[in-house]
């Protein structure tokens, strides 16, 4: 075996130091790249997240607009439907409450009638009081159906006037209908007049 001397010794030493120098150096370089690389990738994974973060956001403000805008339109559309609603039915109630006297007179003209000995005329006149009456129902208005003895309200009634009761059952109920009460729909557009009892 040859001996080495010290100086190929040292330089054989130095040799490997020196590559050992090398090789740390080149996986700290590698290992510094790898990083750069992973941060790049992060950062351009977070400026896509970013991105889509910010178009989810944007979606979801045209999202609510466009629920708003049509919760809008749908108030709107039932507002529109209600008020032509209410001006068909107080244009009918107009008309409606104008004829009432007509029947109020057409109600005096038969029970005249009945008092008379022509039938035939009672008949025909009847026809077109009956005639009358089912077209104005048909139109929604109905006749209030009060009578002797029922009890008075005011909420729905309208007392003329108070007499003595006739009878103790009578006290503070309905004597007499004086004119008749008619609803239109459950709006009472006259109300009945009658006589109490007290």
């Amino acid at each position: 075996m040859k001996h080495m001397s010290r100086k190929e010794n040292n330089a054989q030493h130095n040799k490997e130091v020196k590559d050992q120098v090398e090789e740390n150096l080149n996986d700290a370089i590698e290992e510094v790249e790898q990083l750069d690389d992973q941060e790049n990738e992060q950062a351009e994974e977070s400026a896509e997240a970013s991105q889509e973060e910010k178009l989810k956001q944007d979606l979801e403000k045209e999202k609510d607009k466009f629920l708003r805008l049509f919760a809008e339109f749908e108030n709107y559309k039932r507002r529109t439907s209600k008020e032509r609603l209410e001006l068909f039915k107080t244009a009918n109630q107009e008309v409606l409450t104008a004829m009432l006297p007509v029947m109020d007179d057409f109600d005096r003209a038969m029970n005249e009638l009945k008092k008379s000995a022509d039938k035939d005329l009672l008949q025909g006149v009847g026809l077109i009081h009956n005639k009358l009456r089912e077209t104005l129902k048909n139109k929604g208005l109905e006749r209030m159906t009060v009578e002797q003895g029922d009890a008075f309200d005011s909420e729905i009634h309208e007392a003329v006037t108070q007499i003595p009761a006739p009878s103790d059952k009578l006290k503070g109920k309905i004597v007499d209908v004086i004119e008749p009460g008619y609803k239109l729909g459950e709006r009472i557009i006259r109300y009945p007049k009658v006589v109490t009892g007290q």
